[in-house]
């Protein structure tokens, strides 16, 4: 399977890990808090969550083990993208764990977010963990590797705000 830069920065790096694993790592120019800020509040993901010409339409986050989250995304051409799962540790702010599962994409994942900060930039590292390697295989045929990309690019513009208004 790849291994790539996907996003149009090229500053995420996308690779395959065993046979059911996807691990998406990018470093972000800010504090590893802010970081967690902006991936676990629905005012902040409804500002960055999507790729280029998508919104987010629904932001919903019960921030606790056993909470749920739901996030639904509108393209450009008034497609849908639904996703939604529950949340099964947290650790803040250097990691947490969910379920995550697309209305329109069979079976679920587990995601393990981690937050690893170093002289005021955060290293983000999602490892997704699909029921097979056949799910594994579609997911990376679909366009994810862009789309988070592009997901990605836009959150580091949004930090880049965050921090602003911090100063």
């Amino acid at each position: 399977m790849p291994v790539s830069n996907a996003s149009p920065s090229g500053k995420l790096v996308v690779k395959t890990q065993g046979d059911r694993e996807i691990v998406m790592t990018r470093v972000f120019d800010a504090p590893r808090r802010l970081v967690f800020e902006a991936m676990t509040s629905p005012e902040h993901m409804k500002r960055w969550f999507g790729p280029h010409g998508w919104t987010c339409e629904t932001s919903e986050i019960d921030f606790r083990v056993g909470g749920r989250w739901r996030t639904v995304l509108r393209g450009p051409d008034g497609r849908i993208m639904g996703m939604s799962g529950v949340y099964q540790e947290i650790n803040p702010p250097e990691s947490f764990i969910s379920t995550e599962a697309f209305d329109d994409y069979p079976g679920e994942s587990l995601n393990t977010l981690s937050f690893l900060e170093q002289n005021g930039k955060t290293t983000f590292t999602a490892t997704v963990q699909y029921p097979s390697a056949e799910v594994r295989d579609i997911v990376l045929r679909s366009g994810m590797e862009r789309g988070a990309g592009e997901t990605y690019d836009r959150l580091a513009e949004h930090l880049e705000t965050m921090l602003q208004s911090a100063a």
